[in-house]
């Protein structure tokens, strides 16, 4: 990791930037409409009570500009832990600097530390520089696995199922 920034755990007073990067992301992938939450929601989840994801910043000339945010999952045939990163961004500007990969490695350590059996998440397939990145990285996309989704109305529909 070079001098130029740090990758560290994100504290309370870092979700206005947090959630501010979480919307250039979504602008970034076209999915700006997406986003319905609130920074205030993002920092209940990330530091109320139950605490439901975890984040990394990158911080680079004393401003964050880059985040991961992950929570724990789980493999029924690893009978194991792990870790599913649900978002990883920087913004352009600071790109090609290695934050990314030295957040990428944090969670690895992580990953480790917390016994894991994986290190899991999505990736655009349009997004072929974020591809070959991770691929550069260990990571192998899985060709034959697609994201399910129940969402909004749909959700409510599947809830009311047994009823």
């Amino acid at each position: 990791m070079t001098s130029d920034f740090k990758i560290r755990q994100a504290v309370a007073n870092d979700v206005s930037d947090i959630f501010s990067l979480i919307q250039a992301l979504a602008e970034y992938e076209k999915l700006a409409h997406q986003v319905t939450g609130t920074a205030k929601e993002l920092r209940s989840d990330l530091f109320g009570s139950p605490v439901n994801a975890e984040a990394i910043v990158a911080e680079c000339e004393h401003k964050i500009v880059g985040f991961a945010l992950f929570f724990a999952n789980y493999s029924t045939f690893l009978t194991k832990p792990g870790i599913y990163l649900e978002d990883l961004f920087v913004l352009p500007d600071y790109r090609r600097r290695g934050m990314a990969k030295a957040m990428l490695s944090y969670l690895g350590k992580l990953a480790v530390e917390r016994d894991a059996g994986r290190l899991e998440w999505n990736v655009l397939d349009w997004n072929q520089s974020a591809i070959a990145f991770y691929e550069s990285m260990g990571a192998k996309v899985l060709p034959d696995w697609r994201t399910c989704r129940v969402s909004d109305s749909a959700l409510h529909k599947l809830a009311k199922i047994s009823d």
